[in-house]
């Protein structure tokens, strides 16, 4: 359970560190989500550097990180075996690069044109449905590591090292689970990709077979015998109008996605320390880092909430963090590569297990009893689309059911109190606001037959919201006409008059200022 504030001094010291331990959390994830999106581990390790340095210095958020995530990964994993498969390895990866622009172009609109603010109208349980969502496809994907070759040719690997990458998995989960229980000095994560490999070598010098990256990165492409531990380099992606449509729709799915995750991130750090993150500036540094990884051979990424929370409560707050976790990271790559290509298929499924397992809600099912069932409903209805279609479109179902509720609901909420003046007059008193989702119950609360010759909509404790709302009242003052009456609108906001000002060519019923005040009806409005 997270505390609801993290107090920490920020200084140097406190940033260097948790960025330090940020970086060692960073580099097994970073491997684990190249694997999800089938391209060679140091296209992610890249895009974990440059997003992290990048979001760090231009970012709107302090104390933040961002990396190679599973919710671009899995967008993207479709795009690389497709093109793959029609082209080979080399013109995938460009197909990726192109998609990465086009991903951070889209996103650093977003931040200049002021939309962050829009993340608000997410209901939380579409937030909780996404991540369930996100946490089931990133444990199916990992599946796929258990066959050998790609497309029609692969084949389940052989029984004994099937079994043996089935024990080394459940050693590592284990580890993971179990190692912050005795201490947190050291990220469980680490542990048991160390621990684990080195069993792995063990088993291989005495003859048994075990699969690790460089067995995949040999997989993707035999022309590769090791990892190239180096700089990422300034390479321009296939533009072409072909190559463009191909990738857009994965572009746009990818920007979409890597937004929501990054600005609920943002949200969630801005709980926890008590400060406040600009949206639309993080957007725009996200952009731009999207933009540097397509440039330079990265995969892409957005925030990640895990680091993210390993850094805050470390002691990092400022910017320093990040850019000390993404520098340090890139140092593991480069001074580390011989290491990284011994790591064991398993460590890194094993660590994908426990992403999934850690991402999932499990309070979402706790809360089953206990939430309305709408909110049940958007929950399935969002992880359902997740896993079914993909992310982006999934939020945008849930807001839609999220949105198409709480009109009904409010709706059934509008009521009015009736009473005759001294005049004779009859006042229907409105509770409740007048918009599309309560129209029709409004025009039932009216006697129109044996109302008075005079009757007036009294809107102190109500509001008029849209077109709709127009539209019912112009409705109502027609079928008191057409009983040769007269409909007179009382206590209007400022607000209401000018949306009927808009609309004056449509309704045409008189509107008076005060109520006491209220002696002779006219047929338009002030």
């Amino acid at each position: 359970m997270l505390d609801l504030i993290i107090k920490k001094p920020k200084n140097i010291k406190n940033d260097i560190l948790s960025g330090i331990t940020v970086a060692l959390a960073l580099v097994p994830e970073a491997i684990a989500f190249s694997f999800v999106a089938h391209v060679d581990p140091k296209v992610g390790l890249y895009a974990a550097f440059m997003m992290g340095i990048v979001t760090a210095i231009f970012g709107g958020r302090p104390g933040m990180i961002s990396g190679a995530t599973g919710a671009v990964a899995v967008i993207f994993a479709p795009l690389v075996i497709a093109q793959t498969q029609l082209h080979g390895p080399d013109v995938a990866l460009n197909y990726l690069f192109l998609a990465v622009c086009l991903m951070g172009l889209v996103q650093m609109l977003f931040g200049f044109f002021k939309f962050g603010k829009f993340i608000r109208l997410i209901p939380h349980p579409v937030m909780l449905g996404f991540v369930n969502g996100l946490a089931i496809i990133i444990f199916k994907a990992q599946f796929g590591q258990f066959y050998i070759g790609t497309g029609d040719a692969a084949r389940l690997m052989p029984a004994e090292p099937l079994m043996i990458m089935g024990i080394l998995i459940a050693l590592t989960m284990g580890i993971i689970h179990f190692l912050p229980k005795f201490t947190k000095a050291i990220p469980g994560t680490l542990v048991a990709i160390l621990s684990v490999t080195g069993i792995s070598l063990y088993l291989r010098s005495i003859g048994f077979e075990i699969y690790n990256v460089l067995d995949f990165v040999q997989n993707l492409d035999p022309s590769k015998t090791t990892l190239a531990a180096s700089l990422p380099s300034f390479n321009v992606p296939i533009f072409n109008l072909q190559a463009i449509k191909t990738v857009l729709p994965y572009a746009l799915l990818a920007a979409s996605v890597g937004l929501i995750e990054s600005l609920m991130t943002l949200t969630l750090i801005d709980e926890l320390t008590e400060t406040r993150g600009r949206g639309n500036k993080e957007s725009v540094g996200q952009g731009l880092a999207n933009v540097v990884n397509g440039f330079f051979g990265g995969m892409g990424g957005c925030a990640m909430i895990g680091q993210s929370i390993i850094n805050i409560r470390a002691g990092g707050r400022g910017r320093l963090s990040g850019i000390a976790a993404a520098l340090s990271l890139l140092s593991f790559f480069l001074f580390g590569s011989t290491f990284i290509e011994a790591i064991p298929l398993a460590a890194l499924v094993g660590v994908m297990f426990m992403v999934s397992i850690a991402t999932f809600e499990w309070s979402s099912l706790r809360l089953l009893k206990q939430i309305p069932r709408s909110d049940l409903i958007v929950i399935f209805a969002v992880s359902i689309t997740t896993v079914i279609i993909d992310l982006a479109i999934a939020v945008f179902v849930g807001v839609i059911i999220s949105a198409l509720v709480f009109a009904w609901e409010q709706g059934k909420n509008i009521t009015a109190i009736t009473e005759v003046n001294e005049n004779g007059h009859k006042v229907y008193s409105l509770k409740g606001g007048l918009f599309f989702g309560s129209a029709a119950g409004f025009k039932e609360l009216f006697n129109f037959k044996e109302d008075p010759e005079h009757v007036g909509i009294d809107f102190e404790q109500s509001r008029v919201y849209d077109h709709s709302g127009i539209e019912a009242i112009q409705n109502t003052a027609e079928r008191y006409a057409q009983s040769g009456k007269k409909l007179h609108l009382l206590n209007l906001s400022k607000e209401c008059k000018e949306l009927l000002g808009k609309a004056d060519n449509i309704v045409e019923v008189s509107i008076i200022k005060d109520l006491k005040n209220w002696h002779i009806a006219e047929d338009s409005l002030d």
